[in-house]
């Protein structure tokens, strides 16, 4: 496990954005009991943490999704998902679908649609295409997915020239795709820039579109029949790195018995972020993101944890992207919302070279690593989920609580 895999929120008017760095790793093993879910109802997925189709994720949340060619009984179900609430819309590697086929989107001209989403690190590219999506007991009809692919069409120029690294394989991406299930409802939304969507006349020639709403990469929930405002994501608490550990993705908020808000707190987050305070300073901008597989934030300058290098990872890879201190530390920080909520969140970084000592384990609770550039946000990424039911209410639904976007836990 040698990657830092970040999957970032960015302004919800703007769409999402994720990055993949480098890092990653796993532990030594250590023995700890985690409770299993409950027997999935019908709005419920299980969704597991271990190393994924790749075998080397670290805080991977991977689950199974269904894509059926459209109106028909063709189908496949997809192992190897991740879940990320940091991103909107289902992405689905082309290698990965081998037993079913689905409709190319056209324009009105005629021209093939593909769609190229650069992430704070990284980008993936390839065709918008057409599936009904099937998760647990819930169905999604005529859904626009990207299908991940380096080889359908050409990337532009207009893409690839961020200088990030393309992540449209397994070993790259490593998952068979990602299912976002974030605050936003497409992906890319009404101020969608320019670059993200081209029409392809051929294979080597794509220039940039705009796309209405409804054509773009549609959060599958969004499109559900009911339990459509939103997901609950639910794991045990993990006190030490473990091997795996299992949850579930409950689908709807205050739709079914099992979806309820009960005393969770509403963070409001109008633009797909929230605030948080470290330190006494004030960094919005933050966000949950179960696609991360760390807590990222801020810098060494600002943390006082030192970076992985040579000197404190001996004995093996560098894994660059993370934290190591010397010893295990403890932070307290706390999140606020538009709304003027506010709580507090006990977190603990380690040396992320010692996790990563064994193989045996990939579920790591105390895994950091510095923000992206501008290092100015907290990135509340898997390990915050651990211990929590976290609630992320899509925009512009109805919820008991109001309105989304907002999170909830």
């Amino acid at each position: 496990m040698t990657t830092a895999r970040v999957f970032a929120v960015t302004l919800l008017a703007a769409g999402f954005s994720f990055s993949i760095g480098c890092g990653g790793g796993s532990s030594s093993s250590s023995t700890h009991t985690t409770t299993p879910p409950t027997t999935p109802a019908n709005n419920s997925l299980t969704i597991t943490v271990d190393a994924g189709p790749a075998g080397n994720y670290a805080n991977g949340a991977f689950t199974s999704v269904t894509v059926c060619s459209p109106g028909t009984s063709t189908c496949q179900t997809v192992d190897g998902v991740l879940v990320d609430t940091g991103s909107s819309g289902l992405r689905i590697l082309s290698s990965a679908l081998t037993t079913v086929s689905l409709p190319q989107q056209k324009a009105s001209d005629g021209n093939s649609v593909a769609e190229c989403l650069t992430f704070l690190g990284s980008y993936t590219w390839g065709p918008v295409e057409t599936a009904d999506v099937e998760m647990a007991g819930e169905k999604a009809s005529s859904v626009p997915i990207q299908v991940l692919s380096d080889t359908d069409y050409t990337a532009p120029n207009a893409c690839t020239s961020s200088g990030f690294p393309p992540a449209d394989t397994l070993d790259s991406l490593g998952a068979n795709g990602i299912l976002g299930v974030g605050l936003a409802a497409q992906d890319c939304g009404p101020s969608c820039p320019a670059g993200q969507y081209f029409e392809c006349s051929s294979t080597t020639n794509c220039v940039s579109t705009n796309e209405a709403l409804a054509q773009q990469v549609i959060n599958p929930v969004a499109l559900f029949a009911s339990d459509n405002n939103g997901v609950i994501i639910e794991f045990p608490a993990v006190s030490g790195a473990e091997a795996s550990v299992s949850g579930t993705m409950v689908f709807g908020i205050g739709t079914q018995s099992n979806n309820g808000l009960g005393s969770a707190t509403i963070y409001d987050a109008p633009d797909g972020t929230l605030t948080t305070t470290f330190s006494g300073n004030a960094y919005p901008g933050s966000f949950l993101d179960t696609g991360s597989n760390g807590y990222f934030f801020l810098d060494s300058s600002l943390t006082g944890l030192a970076d992985c290098n040579s000197s404190n990872s001996p004995g093996g890879a560098v894994p660059i992207g993370f934290y190591c201190p010397a010893t295990t530390q403890n932070f307290t920080a706390a999140n606020q919302g538009t709304n003027g909520t506010s709580g507090t969140i006990s977190f603990s970084v380690a040396s992320a070279s010692t996790l990563f000592a064994s193989s045996a384990d990939t579920v790591f609770p105390t895994l950091g690593g510095p923000a992206s550039n501008p290092p100015n946000y907290f990135d509340w990424g898997l390990p915050f989920f651990f211990g929590r039911n976290v609630y992320t209410a899509i925009e512009n639904t109805s919820t008991p609580a109001g309105e989304g976007p907002y999170w909830a836990y």
